[in-house]
């Protein structure tokens, strides 16, 4: 066994973890798309329903499910029968590889909460990011070049998840926790007020919600707010497992389940209302149609906002740093959920303490995120 029990200090810290795990990149660059591409205001019929009858039924099982057998996924596959124990692995690991990608892309948002404050992207975001920052090439020699300030934001992204992750439970996750799920929400919160004092919010919101009713009847729309449900709680990824082992015998699992629910969702759409505030006031600037202005992930982020910050004039300074800031806030929150997995595993396999276990598993993840750090690494992350 591990040296350290592992175990929440209160529910407060267990609830505001598996926010932050929940609360992530995609409910800033994907949810909005996925919004306004299948339906508008008519995609939240197909989203409540998915929300209802599977999200939080999910989630009310995975947490079942590791309260009850208070211990790693693989371990808990071997006490149910130790030939597929094997299998209990395949999870942790693949949650690992997702983490190697997910912070390389936190890198980059880290290095635009500086680059946001002097706009030093110019005049061209989309060729500042795509080949001076990036110097994204498609061909193989391209591995061979490493980019030194990628290279950096990626380590000191691995550096800051070992800072956190290496102490015990409580004084390391949950203590941040405690102190960045509240940070995140009042920035976002403040950005979209103020979104919505921008002249021309309006277009932008008319767009998102304007509902389509016509497309209730196609299956699609109906898989996106169901995978969108899935891809935004993390279901099935065995980090609410994880994160539920850990709970106190007094927990109330059902209403924890409800409160990570709603606070999910209820971001995701706030940040849904914030983004298309913003693209309605950049449409009216620029006398582009919103449509040609809406895009998901990196090109959200690090092509349309910065965009967007040029022509916002000099509170930008402000309002870029802080947008960039948020982003990085709900990285480094879901990072911290990816990395358990594998780290617990690890623990309870070989009785490794924790801080053993995640100082190896940082330097393993940062050898191989550096592979993202060359001039071919967004075209492989792509």
């Amino acid at each position: 066994m591990a040296n350290e029990k592992n175990e929440w200090g209160s529910n407060i810290s267990f609830l505001l973890a598996m926010i932050g795990s929940a609360v992530g990149l995609g409910n800033i660059w994907r949810f909005p798309y996925v919004l306004y591409s299948n339906g508008g205001g008519a995609f939240y019929i197909p989203y409540i329903t998915a929300v209802l009858i599977l999200g939080i039924p999910f989630l009310i099982l995975e947490y079942g499910v590791g309260y009850n057998f208070k211990s790693s996924f693989p371990k808990a596959i071997r006490s149910i029968s130790k030939k597929w124990e094997y299998l209990g692995w395949f999870l942790p690991v693949a949650i690992f590889m997702i983490l190697v990608y997910y912070i390389s892309i936190l890198g980059w948002d880290g290095f635009y909460v500086i680059l946001s404050a002097f706009k030093g992207w110019g005049a061209d975001p989309n060729n500042y990011f795509t080949n001076t920052f990036l110097q994204s090439t498609e061909s193989v020699s391209g591995i061979a070049t490493i980019v030194p300030i990628i290279a950096i934001s990626i380590l000191a992204g691995w550096f800051i998840l070992w800072f956190i992750s290496h102490r015990n439970l409580e004084d390391g996750i949950g203590r941040v926790s405690k102190a960045l799920v509240p940070l995140l929400f009042i920035i976002m919160i403040g950005i979209v007020i103020f979104s919505l004092t921008l002249s021309g919010a309006g277009i932008g919101l008319s767009q998102l919600f304007n509902p389509d009713w016509s497309l209730l009847g196609d299956f699609n729309i109906w898989m996106a707010a169901f995978g969108q449900i899935i891809f935004s709680l993390s279901l099935g990824m065995c980090i609410a497992f994880t994160y539920a082992s850990y709970a106190q015998d007094d927990s109330d699992l059902v209403s924890n389940v409800l409160y990570v629910a709603l606070a999910n969702c209820g971001f995701e759409n706030f940040a849904a209302i914030g983004v298309f505030s913003i693209l309605g006031y950049m449409s009216l600037q620029s006398g582009v149609a919103v449509p040609d202005l809406v895009t998901q992930g990196t090109g959200l982020v690090f092509i349309v906002y910065p965009e967007v910050f040029n022509v916002l004039g000099g509170i930008a300074n402000i309002i870029g740093p802080l947008f960039f800031f948020t982003v990085y806030l709900a990285g480094i929150t879901s990072v911290l959920a990816l990395l358990e997995p594998v780290s617990v595993s690890i623990q309870n396999k070989f009785g490794w303490t924790r801080n053993k276990t995640v100082t190896v598993l940082c330097i393993v993840g940062g050898a191989c995120s550096m592979i993202y750090a060359t001039a071919m690494g967004s075209y492989i992350l792509g």
